[in-house]
């Protein structure tokens, strides 16, 4: 198995699979070249590995809300042994409580769905990189620019919900004359938000697949654990960098300070 093979590689040896392979390709798939934007690749792969993460994100997701929505003892005790609902659980207290000293605790429970699911998704796709046979979904630009997007989007969406039409006075500064320079300055500095977001995760996340993989190929027993070690950490310091930047743009465009 290649460096970018994956468990996913042996459902092309059926027919069906490789038609619906290149009929998505040919639709979907990126025709043209720009500088690093070399030939596109395109695969089903990630599609395979993102959809799997959020399968397994909604069966924990599930199985947290099934263990406590009766309420009583059960909803406050957890069990003796470690399950899903434990890690589901410490994830969801180390987000909010992230969240809360960022944001506040009021914008903290508004925005934990939004913030929750991205944190979610993104840590478990970024740790699907350590499984040997699996690629993460967030090495890939589509993956990253997609969520990045929603982000950009939901962003300006709840500065216009918060502050109305006045929400474009932030644009444009505080003296009129220098308005038009001002616009300038911060639609090009909002529109590089999402690129950056995207990129950075994407750029950290194929670098780290990359190293561990050199390592696991060169020798597969004991060298490689330090370097799994090494991309734990990556995996969880870029989803805190990603989250952590969503927030900050979003209590920006929700925010009365200015």
């Amino acid at each position: 198995m290649g460096e970018h093979g994956t468990w996913f590689d042996y459902l092309y040896r059926f027919p069906w699979w490789q038609d619906l392979s290149h009929t998505l390709e040919g639709n979907l798939g990126r025709h043209w070249e720009w500088m690093l934007f070399g030939p596109t690749h395109w695969t089903l792969t990630h599609v395979m590995v993102a959809l799997a993460v959020l399968l397994f994100v909604s069966y924990g997701a599930l199985q947290f809300r099934g263990s406590v929505s009766g309420g009583g003892q059960a909803a406050l005790i957890p069990p003796r042994t470690f399950n899903i609902r434990h890690l589901f659980e410490l994830l969801c207290d180390a987000i909010l409580g992230m969240m809360s000293g960022v944001m506040g605790e009021k914008n903290a429970k508004r925005f934990f769905p939004l913030i929750g699911s991205l944190a979610l998704f993104i840590l478990f796709s970024n740790l699907a990189a350590l499984i040997p046979g699996f690629a993460p979904a967030t090495d890939t630009l589509k993956t990253n620019l997609a969520l990045a997007l929603l982000v950009f989007v939901l962003t300006h969406y709840y500065g216009l919900k918060e502050h109305g039409p006045g929400y474009i006075k932030h644009f444009l500064g505080p003296i009129w004359w220098l308005s038009p320079l001002i616009l300038v300055i911060e639609l090009i500095s909002h529109l590089v938000r999402p690129a950056s977001l995207a990129l950075r995760l994407m750029g950290n996340m194929a670098a780290d697949h990359k190293v561990i993989f050199a390592f696991f190929a060169l020798v597969p027993v004991f060298v490689p654990v330090p370097f799994y070690f090494l991309g734990l950490l990556v995996c969880v310091v870029q989803t805190l960098v990603f989250c952590l930047l969503s927030m900050v743009y979003i209590s920006m465009a929700i925010s009365h300070d200015h």
